[in-house]
């Protein structure tokens, strides 16, 4: 038994070797690093995993009951002979992972392999192997928290299973024991070494990925940082040349460039003497990408550079979009096409998008700048940098400890300017819209708040369609938090009230801030106040536009008491949307 351990262990080693090599797949990483599986991706993973059983039993050693022989290498398997092997090692894994699919798709394509080779232990090995799928996904959960001691308890276990199906379904008694006896225990402590093993090497690909994606988020932010301060002004020849200077700084390229839909406004690094600021498009691959909006990698001959010996052999170029369209594209200049791996590729796609939703930014303050003059621009302004930055360092703070958290706050964040940039056209908008852009918000705050701020929501499902004029309830929220909540250290509490009575809609923000002072009330929703604090523009505003589109009866109704809250409510007439 001894012996047959030592040889065992010493064979675990080349287990561990290949699922060590077979981690570095880009294919193993892209599963792991999912957190959910498509159908296909589930049956190649079952595939993965059930090969992975199979090679565990090809490399396992031969022992012959009737000798007690044990041979090192060998494909086939004679009736009186079992095999010591690592079978339920990927099988095991495969469960912990995926779940009871996985680990049952996985032990049957092992299982049936281990049927076919034959030995008068072939059924029950079989089945055991199944049952070790099966068993290990009653277990499954997040791929990050299976602690190694688990995993070793686990996968003996599975192994001792198969050990009880031996004695009970394959052969004798008497010719079983003595099997059970001799492979057992080394069966046993050998896969269930093998099994927490393999999940170590596991989990350190996935704290490998999330310390590439950490630097990646690090990068991305201060790239963020540098260029904001540039495209919040528009793209131009001076913003753009500003920004491919410090991503060429940044980014290990031999050569940035920055386009708009027609000609070069950017290009630092190599070829520079003939891709200069004003010149026309120079290669045909620009132009593939404006005409597809999609991203694009090419060398050599695909890039057609105009220019003889041009030293730019390899490109991936991300197309510049605003409001869905592209307006130009952002190319990163390398070596060679083995530069340009797949974490560059998602880094330039990123930074892409993350320089179009600046261009974004700096469209919604042109238009700003543009129709200031108007109630509903004035809105707009409310929307202050700052609240930007903060957001923008919540995230920050977030990408580390929480990335789903971070991603969340970024797509509330996205919805939230995107709405405030679309409203500069739209005369009307629905209840439902204006809810959206409330919920995208107070999603930020909340976030930013952590526990302390609380929002209750009570809609009317038929009130949703009824049209109002843009930006008519988020500046109401947002004046509860600036002005109600904003030192309010716990238990901030919103209730947002939207119902249907009589032939009218009834819309109601209420806080439990600090409330108005009485010299205020009287002021308030009928003229602009001077304070230190704010004018009162927003509420001013949303009470002309209310009373001219629905008339005097829809003008805001403000209570308010000190220490206990405010609530703004109005009433409007019901519409068809």
């Amino acid at each position: 038994m001894f012996d047959l351990l030592v040889m065992m262990l010493e064979r675990l080693g080349i287990i561990v070797m290949i699922a060590f090599l077979l981690t570095r797949l880009q294919f193993f990483r892209n599963m792991i690093s999912q957190h959910t599986l498509s159908q296909s991706q589930q049956y190649k993973a079952m595939l993965f995993f059930g090969l992975f059983g199979i090679i565990g039993t090809y490399t396992g050693l031969i022992f012959n009951t009737g000798t007690s022989e044990i041979e090192r290498w060998r494909i086939g398997i004679e009736p009186d002979e079992a095999i010591a092997n690592f079978r339920v090692i990927g099988v095991v894994v495969a469960g912990l992972l995926g779940g009871y699919r996985i680990g049952i798709g996985a032990g049957i394509i092992a299982g049936v392999h281990r049927f076919l080779l034959g030995g008068y232990t072939a059924l029950s090995c079989g089945i055991a192997t199944i049952i070790a799928g099966f068993f290990a996904g009653y277990f499954h959960k997040n791929q990050s928290h299976h602690s190694l001691p688990k995993v070793f308890v686990i996968t003996a276990t599975a192994e001792i299973i198969q050990m009880l199906l031996i004695i009970l379904l394959a052969g004798s008694f008497e010719q079983n024991i003595p099997l059970v006896q001799v492979i057992g225990l080394p069966m046993v402590i050998a896969n269930g070494l093998g099994g927490a093993l393999f999940m170590l090497i596991i989990q350190m690909v996935i704290q490998e990925e999330d310390k590439v994606g950490a630097v990646q988020a690090q990068l991305t932010l201060r790239i963020a940082d540098k260029t904001l301060a540039y495209l919040r002004k528009g793209l131009n020849e001076q913003t753009a040349q500003a920004a491919c200077n410090i991503l060429y700084q940044e980014m290990n390229a031999i050569a940035v460039s920055i386009t708009n839909d027609k000609e070069i406004l950017a290009h630092v690094g190599l070829a520079d003497d003939h891709h200069k600021q004003r010149n026309p498009i120079q290669t045909q691959i620009t132009r593939d990408t404006i005409q597809s909006g999609e991203l694009i990698v090419a060398s050599g001959q695909q890039i057609h550079c105009s220019h003889d010996n041009c030293p730019l052999k390899a490109v991936v170029i991300a197309p510049l979009k605003q409001r869905g369209e592209t307006i130009g594209t952002l190319k990163f200049y390398y070596h060679s096409k083995e530069d340009i791996n797949r974490l560059v590729r998602e880094m330039v796609s990123g930074l892409a998008k993350l320089l179009s939703n600046q261009l974004e930014i700096a469209h919604a303050e042109e238009a700003l700048q543009l129709a200031k003059a108007s109630e509903i621009n004035a809105l707009q302004a409310q929307i202050r940098p700052h609240f930007l930055f903060n957001t923008l360092n919540t995230i920050t703070s977030l990408t580390r400890i929480d990335p789903m958290k971070a991603r969340k706050l970024l797509v509330s964040l996205s919805h939230f300017l995107r709405q405030n940039l679309t409203v500069t056209t739209d005369q009307e908008v629905t209840i439902d819209q204006e809810l959206k852009h409330v919920q995208a918000y107070l999603d930020i705050e909340q976030t930013r708040f952590h526990d302390r701020l609380h929002v209750d929501y009570y809609i009317d499902d038929d009130c949703l369609q009824q049209t109002v004029p843009p930006l008519i309830l988020q500046p109401i929220v947002e004046n509860a938090m600036k002005h109600g909540l904003k030192d309010k250290k716990e238990n901030a509490n919103i209730v947002i009230q939207i119902y249907n009575k009589n032939d009218h809609t009834h819309i109601s923000v209420s806080d439990n801030g600090k409330g108005i002072p009485n010299k205020k009330m009287n002021c308030i929703g009928k003229k602009m106040v001077s304070s230190k604090s704010g004018t009162g523009m927003a509420l001013y505003n949303i009470n002309r536009r209310l009373t001219m589109k629905f008339g005097p009866s829809a003008k805001l109704l403000i209570t308010s008491k000190i220490h206990e809250g405010t609530c703004v409510q109005f009433s409007i007439t019901r519409t068809k949307a």
